[in-house]
């Protein structure tokens, strides 16, 4: 078996995209929305967990500079080896979010952006309700999506094919409050990546609190 068939689609994937995935994304004006609307309900010197960190940017990148202490997670050696040059003031884990054990009531926030697309069902399910319990009471939770009634199927991204699962907008707002989180605000943006072989992508956005 090759090496890359050992290894989960989203490590060869985004191994393979490196820093080509923060030019393509770094600037998206909800993704840098949704940071501000974060860092202006966190604490001082917050604890946030970044689940899916990529290259540190922009995330992680903006809230140490908030000055927040900042732990990233990603299933990709490539990308937690960038962000921890680009970055760092963070910590950065390569991990699998599915596997890493963590504690209850630790994080005054975490970011989810784009992370749990290659995840099944059950798991995006699972994992959620994993981050809603590692979150302190009132703390704040930030999700993006993209929102679509799919499980398993190929689809191109930035060039290469992928699997991708997702729920429709509704079955995303009810994960997460199943998780048990109450969603605050929601927004639905289209968005075209900087990459030649992108095209417009719908994305959801799930601004939440532990209650």
């Amino acid at each position: 078996m090759a090496y890359d068939e050992q290894r989960p689609p989203a490590a060869v994937l985004f191994d393979a995209l490196g820093a080509d995935y923060e030019k393509a994304f770094a600037h998206a004006p909800a993704h840098l929305a949704a940071l501000e609307w974060l860092a202006e309900r966190l604490p001082p010197a917050a604890r946030v967990l970044d689940v899916g960190s990529g290259t540190g940017r922009p995330t992680a990148a903006a809230l140490v500079a908030a000055g927040h202490s900042v732990l990233g997670v990603d299933i990709s050696p490539v990308m937690v080896d960038l962000a921890a040059r680009q970055v760092p003031q963070a910590e950065f884990r390569h991990a699998d979010i599915r596997e890493l054990p963590l504690e209850a009531d630790v994080f005054d926030g975490v970011c989810v952006f784009f992370s749990l697309l290659q995840m099944t069902r059950a798991e995006q399910s699972a994992v959620l309700a994993r981050l809603a319990g590692a979150l302190k009471p009132g703390g704040h939770l930030v999700l993006a999506t993209v929102p679509a009634d799919v499980e398993d199927v190929e689809v191109v991204f930035m060039g290469r094919p992928v699997r991708a699962t997702s729920f429709a907008e509704e079955g995303v707002t009810a994960v997460v409050e199943a998780a048990g989180l109450t969603v605050l605000s929601r927004h639905q943006p289209m968005f075209t990546p900087d990459h030649p072989d992108a095209s417009p992508e719908p994305h959801l956005f799930l601004h939440c609190r532990r209650d």
